[in-house]
């Protein structure tokens, strides 16, 4: 490694460079075409954490710092920035929100400095600023946060349960229409109502369903392990049973 630069950030530019220049794969690679992977590599950073498996982190932090790498290679390569602007910005930034350490004044309303930035870059809108590609779930929850900022909100879970007894019964109504748009559409609705009781409850949306993924996991494996024939051919209350079974087993 000691031939691509003396220190770490010479050998991390120089690699991303001669990758660029020499990697048939990499040369031609866009800011959409490599996204997905940047997306993928900051949940396996999120995965390795959960795990608390360091070594796995370690290397997970490279490939995301690579993604980074990455993007302002490509950026440098029209002008528009670098990674050095990247640093700097980023430094200025924590710097320009964390006044209580860098200039002695008191801790900051860092929703009020933010909504400062945003205006300073021409996003006027409240909503504005927050990412159309995050998951579902979390930009629900982010716009309902935001919203409530200004007072539009629900005074505690009771309006969001019967919000959401609302919105079943829209569904049901689609459902009977056979409308697939509408049906579509309510069921979105279904699911920002249940994200805002979730908020309400000071429950995280995201946590929660994973949470539940994991616990259909370990039953659906439960069933799968212990059913003597093929699923498929299987009565449904036969599988049932085995669902039962895993859940007074604790799975």
């Amino acid at each position: 490694m000691k031939e691509l630069g003396p220190t770490p950030y010479d050998r991390i530019i120089t690699l991303m460079n001669r990758l660029r220049a020499e990697c048939p794969w990499d040369r031609e690679q866009s800011f959409k075409s490599i996204a997905p992977y940047t997306i993928e590599e900051a949940y396996e950073v999120s995965d390795a954490i959960e795990r608390d498996d360091m070594e796995d982190l370690k290397s997970e932090l490279g490939d995301l710092l690579f993604q980074v790498l990455f993007h302002a290679k490509i950026a440098s390569e029209s002008d528009a920035f670098d990674f050095e602007d990247v640093c700097n910005g980023l430094v200025e930034k924590m710097v320009r929100r964390h006044p209580h350490v860098f200039a002695g004044s008191d801790k900051p309303d860092w929703e009020t400095l933010k909504a400062e930035e945003r205006r300073q870059l021409g996003k006027n809108n409240i909503l504005d600023g927050i990412a159309l590609a995050l998951p579902a779930l979390k930009r629900a929850e982010k716009l309902q946060k935001r919203a409530a900022k200004t007072g539009f909100d629900w005074p505690d879970h009771a309006g969001p349960l019967e919000k959401i007894s609302e919105e079943m019964a829209e569904v049901s109504e689609a459902i009977a229409n056979d409308d697939q748009n509408a049906i579509e559409a309510e069921i979105g609705d279904v699911l920002f109502s249940v994200v805002n009781l979730a908020r309400k409850l000071s429950v995280d949306p995201e946590a929660a369903l994973k949470r539940s993924n994991q616990k259909f996991t370990r039953r659906f494996n439960y069933i799968d392990e212990n059913s003597n024939a093929d699923l498929k051919t299987k009565p449904l209350e036969k599988l049932e049973a085995l669902w039962q079974a895993a859940k007074q087993s604790g799975l």
